[in-house]
Formats: structure tokens, sequence, C-alpha cells
């Protein structure tokens, strides 16, 4: 199912909208057709400070729209530059809630010419959802917004 979704990915990339209306058609067509996305955003480096900002997302509103480096999973991969899978929320002693339905989490960065200046973050209210195909599509989701940052 995932791979039926790279070559709408790849259409919205190549549409003559702003950077921001692509992000957000990514974010809405992710959580409206893969049924465990729950929550989809993008977060992105906060000019020279060490924090995320919250960019486009598709899902509940959050209070987490400045995330600290270090802090939460995203603010952890913002310094690990790792994928960051977390089949069980609870389990994470440096987790920050976003809603109480939420049970898992997965955070890739996003490089732009080798510098990570955000990441795709996916909330799920179902444990344990993902797999390694989630965190293969989603690094082609970032390689294709990469080409328009």
């Amino acid at each position: 199912m995932l791979d039926n979704l790279r070559s709408k990915v790849i259409s919205i990339i190549d549409q003559d909208n702003t950077v921001v209306e692509k992000l957000q058609a990514i974010c809405d067509l992710l959580k409206e057709n893969v049924a465990y996305y729950d929550w989809v955003g993008f977060y992105f480096k906060n000019g020279e400070k060490d924090e995320l900002k919250l960019g486009p997302y598709s899902g509940e509103p959050t209070d987490h729209t400045i995330i600290p480096f270090g802090k939460g999973i995203c603010g952890q991969v913002a310094v690990s530059n790792q994928n960051f899978v977390v089949p069980d929320v609870k389990a994470q002693d440096n987790y920050i809630a976003c809603s109480i339905t939420v049970k898992a989490e997965i955070v890739v960065p996003l490089f732009v010419n080798g510098k990570n200046v955000g990441q795709i973050d996916i909330d799920s209210n179902t444990p344990d959802p993902f797999t390694r195909s989630d965190e293969r599509f989603l690094e082609f989701i970032n390689a294709e917004v990469a080409k328009i940052l």
C-alpha cells in the first residue's frame, strides 16, 4: 500500500504550488491513506536556534509547536540524525505526549546536502504499527521533499 503512494507523493512534489502547500498535501495524503498514521507533520530547525518548529501537519492540533533539541522523540532525532521508531510511547522516558490516544511514533530526519534540516513525525493510536517499510517510505518522502527545500 505504501508503494502505491510513492507516485502520488512525486506528483505532489511536481505540482506548481508553494513548498508549504506541497508539504501540507503530503501530510493530508498520508493521514487519509494510511490507517495507522493518525497525525502526520513536519518539523524544521528554527533558524540558528537549537530547536524545532512545527511546519505543515495533518491531524489534531498540538501544543508542541516548538521542541528543544534533545527533548522528546523529535528533539532526540534532531541530535542523533537517526530514524527513531517507538513501538510503545509509554516505554520511553524522554517522550513528550501530544495526545493521550497516541501509542506509537516514528520520526525520520530530513537531510538537505547532508545537513539535518528537519523531520517527518508520525503518531499512531495503534500499538507497534511501524515496520521497515514505513521507515523506507518516509525516507523516500524526505528525499523527495529535500529536492524542493
